[in-house]
């Protein structure tokens, strides 16, 4: 959490890590703030600048672009290039020991298809959270600019 002036920022889910295969963005970031930050791949800023920024505003986050992002649309057909994969959260119910039911959240990663397939009211039913944007660096390889 920071505090800037008056202004409380949460930073919880804005991060952004980097393996040998993908890069992980946490969903609590917005597409400006992901230009300003220097850990994002320069290849990723270029392709937010030159096709998504486009579409959406700067303060859209990520969380909410994908939950509502639909199938057939220039974002859908531009994240599929990229290979992108979502964790989320799903609320699920487990039975207890005394035969008494608790709901509690599991962890998912989607294609982003199978996330797009699901209509909104089944998101909202399952309580799903968006954590985590996970793009293949291959994927990002591949696009041209």
């Amino acid at each position: 959490m920071k505090i800037k002036g008056n202004v409380t920022q949460y930073e919880d889910f804005k991060y952004v890590l980097q393996d040998v295969g993908a890069v992980y963005l946490g969903a609590g970031f917005s597409y400006e703030e992901l230009l300003e930050h220097e850990m994002v791949p320069f290849k990723l800023k270029a392709i937010l600048t030159h096709y998504l920024l486009k579409e959406v505003s700067p303060d859209t986050t990520l969380e909410s672009q994908f939950y509502y992002l639909e199938e057939n649309t220039f974002l859908y057909e531009t994240f599929q290039q990229l290979k992108i994969r979502i964790k989320v959260q799903i609320q699920e119910p487990k039975r207890t020991l005394f035969d008494k039911t608790k709901i509690k959240y599991q962890e998912r990663i989607f294609s982003l298809q199978e996330l797009v397939q699901m209509n909104l009211a089944r998101k909202k039913a399952s309580g799903m959270l968006i954590r985590e944007i996970i793009i293949s660096k291959l994927g990002m390889m591949t696009f041209s600019i």
